[in-house]
């Protein structure tokens, strides 16, 4: 039989450092606990600072000197404590406005960009209103020819040589002869 060391002390690790990973979250409204030399001292960061700076004043009128140094130095972690959870509140909330400042001027830019495509649409499938009619701009225009351009309407064909037809029958050729015009 082997032995196998307890996984209960690993388990106590795991949930220990998952724990102290996790501190940065809500920091300014945790309650924390704190072993102070008065003892035990409950609260928000801001009540345990108010508390100590109380205790480090009536030290110093008791004219107890140590203790109200003690007391001070405790308020001062706290305060440390705070100042960060602060600074990093701030920082997350420039961080947000940044991003929606962002995601607002994309959003317009889409929008923008939607119109212009509305716009141009609407351009392009733009038709005479009821009443109106369509009048030409009267200018000259080229007789047919002189400036005229080849496209393949107007192309010639070039068909190659001409081959000649297979035997026809006697009806065909009559048939054909009969369809040419004549001359005269």
């Amino acid at each position: 039989m082997s032995m196998r060391p307890s996984n209960k002390s690993r388990s106590r690790n795991k949930n220990s450092n998952r724990r102290s990973s996790n501190t940065s979250g809500n920091v300014v409204n945790r309650v924390f606990d704190s072993a102070g030399p008065e003892g035990r001292v409950r609260g928000t960061p801001q009540q345990i600072i108010e508390k100590y700076s109380g205790l480090a004043h009536d030290a110093l009128m008791a004219d107890d000197r140590v203790a109200a140094e003690s007391f001070q130095q405790h308020a001062e972690h706290y305060s440390r404590i705070l100042q960060v959870a602060q600074r990093q509140i701030a920082e997350r909330q420039a961080e947000q406005q940044a991003q929606q400042a962002e995601r607002q001027a994309e959003q317009q830019a889409r929008q923008a960009q939607q119109q212009r495509q509305k716009e141009q649409a609407k351009a392009e499938n733009q038709q005479p209103e009821v009443g109106e009619s369509f009048t030409p701009v009267e200018s000259e225009q080229p007789e047919i020819g002189e400036h005229m351009v080849a496209t393949p309407e107007n192309k010639p064909r070039n068909r190659g040589p001409r081959r000649k037809p297979a035997k026809e029958s006697s009806n065909e050729v009559n048939q054909a002869a009969e369809d040419q015009p004549q001359p005269g």
